[in-house]
């Protein structure tokens, strides 16, 4: 199954549509998981500002990837897409 839910507005998507954040099992680092190689714990948000802001705002990604998001995570999401 390759639909996934957007943490931002709740819309099941197929996972092209979507952007992938992912913690990483070996370093714990969180990543915007373009190649989908990477493995660990993920996240997915749509590929606009409103979705990135509603994410950050209640903190849904941190919630959802069980570890804090660095500071400048909003910021590359914004300015990428």
């Amino acid at each position: 199954m390759s639909d996934r839910k957007c943490v931002g507005c709740g819309k099941i998507k197929n996972r092209d549509e979507l952007i992938k954040i992912t913690r990483e099992n070996q370093s714990g680092s969180i990543v915007i998981n373009h190649s989908n190689k990477i493995f660990g714990r993920s996240v997915y948000l749509c590929y606009n500002n409103s979705c990135i802001e509603a994410a950050f705002k209640k903190n849904k990604i941190a919630k959802a990837l069980r570890a804090p998001v660095p500071e400048d995570l909003k910021g590359k999401l914004i300015n990428e897409f």
